[in-house]
């Protein structure tokens, strides 16, 4: 038992924590008690994510009962939230990376990637970041986490031992695609939901818009500046056991030439993908993009390309869940009036503290955007912010850029962002290595939006 309660402990302390809250401390007048319910149960959540004394998975049905026992919801209601086009779309791309190992495609990709890297590790890490910025940046994170987290995988296993005892270079490979793929998603307006989100918000609030060339030339030079900062960090905080990965490079080589040339499955599977980002690209807002995406799964199983028993093997469904639960809460931030009380709480709070108005405007759409993508969704937060922010006053261009931008520094926990529950899926990497690298890249990031904010933008004013 003394055992038991030992690796339980922030499991009983997030437990007590959130009793406490219920029993013993009243909500405020300005907050319903659904809202202070369901704030209750992101704190007891959030403690447990980042000491992970359960399995993810479990802290996920943790999320759901209690908005059924507290959070004042009808288990049909949580369902609803539950089951929505981004879960869909997460699992689709899971199911996808699946297919794309079957076909043997990884390991053609990764000898791609390290035919221009080379075969010293810091290479192929600042490779993966670079390839996942410049591809999420047109496609968005996380169907580019999901077609090259089995590359990485491939090199891992083709390394000595089939990768075991590797922990810091696993962590450093999948790092740099997580994290590249954040960095890039900020460069288009195509690069993620939320980008799309703002600039409907501009129209709406503020009677102005951006152009899709204008967000590239204001935003683009910021992902540049991030790129090699990103590899730097990873290799810092991850150092590699090996400095170089011949054995895993000549490894893959031979099993490349042993498969030979593209086979008529793997061209097919090509083509496939390549409809199914058409469709994204073309069809994603009418359609869905989950909804693509399970139509992609289909054809892939309806033309034999993969078959259901590798895709029930390869998913991590626990992650599906995880992902989905999350959605569940930050939906019902948004609907009890939780998120927006937040939000205005820091508002009045930081007013107070700074009399330099548009300090206050650029501190209040950075730190709240920040604070709101490790608690939700990047689309969540901009959704619920974005109002708030363009009602600052001040360039409502640069406040919501500020704002959009800084929704993709969530690098904190597993669940911040598609692109790091996605790496979790792997089980190489564990949730306290987010917080690990997850505060050096929130700073680095911050500290270059400031850079391009101070002397950047104001050329285009």
């Amino acid at each position: 038992m003394i055992f038991w309660v030992q690796q339980k402990r922030w499991l009983l302390i997030a437990l007590a924590v959130g009793a406490i809250l219920y029993f013993f401390v009243p909500h405020p007048q300005s907050l319903s008690l659904e809202a202070y319910h369901i704030l209750i149960i992101m704190l007891m959540t959030l403690i447990m994510i980042l000491k992970e004394p359960i399995p993810l998975p479990a802290i996920a049905l943790q999320v759901i009962f209690w908005q059924v026992i507290i959070g004042g919801s009808t288990p049909n209601e949580v369902g609803g939230y539950f089951m929505s086009d981004a879960v869909f779309f997460m699992m689709g791309s899971l199911m996808l990376a699946v297919a794309i190992v079957s076909q043997g495609l990884d390991k053609r990709l990764a000898l791609f990637l390290v035919s221009l890297t080379g075969n010293r590790t810091w290479r192929i890490v600042a490779g993966f970041t670079l390839t996942a910025a410049l591809l999420s940046s047109v496609i968005g994170p996380h169907l580019v986490t999901a077609i090259l987290l089995p590359v990485a995988l491939t090199l891992i296993r083709f390394s000595p031992d089939r990768g075991k005892g590797l922990v810091a270079l696993s962590a450093a490979l999948l790092f740099a695609i997580a994290y590249g793929a954040n960095v890039g998603s900020i460069g288009t307006p195509s690069g993620g939901p939320r980008n799309v989100i703002m600039m409907n918000y501009w129209q709406e609030f503020a009677f102005t818009s951006l152009s899709y060339l204008g967000w590239i030339r204001r935003v683009y030079p910021m992902v540049l500046l991030e790129i090699p900062f990103s590899v730097w960090i990873i290799l810092k905080t991850f150092p590699p056991e090996q400095q170089h990965m011949d054995s895993a490079v000549r490894h893959l080589l031979v099993e490349v030439r042993r498969d030979g040339k593209i086979s008529p499955a793997q061209g097919l599977t090509l083509v496939l993908l390549a409809l199914m980002l058409l469709g994204w690209v073309f069809f994603g807002e009418q359609l869905g993009m989950g909804t693509i995406a399970l139509i992609g799964v289909f054809l892939f199983m309806v033309t034999g390309l993969v078959q259901w028993k590798e895709i029930s093997a390869g998913v991590n469904w626990g992650v599906v869940l995880l992902f989905a639960s999350t959605i569940s809460i930050g939906v019902q931030m948004k609907n009890t009036g939780a998120a927006i009380w937040l939000a205005e709480g820091s508002v009045s709070i930081l007013g107070s503290l700074l009399p330099n108005l548009d300090w206050v405007r650029a501190i209040l759409s950075v730190g709240l955007s920040v604070g709101m993508a490790n608690l939700i969704s990047p689309s969540a937060t901009v959704a619920v912010a974005g109002p708030i922010v363009l009602n600052l006053g001040g360039d409502p261009i640069l406040l919501g850029l500020a704002s959009v931008i800084a929704s993709a520094f969530g690098y904190f926990t597993a669940v911040a962002a598609p692109a790091c529950t996605i790496i979790y899926s792997s089980g190489l990497v564990k949730a306290p290595d987010f917080l690990k690298a997850g505060w050096k890249m929130a700073l680095m990031s911050i500290l270059s939006l400031t850079v391009i904010a101070l002397f950047w933008w104001p050329l285009f004013s």
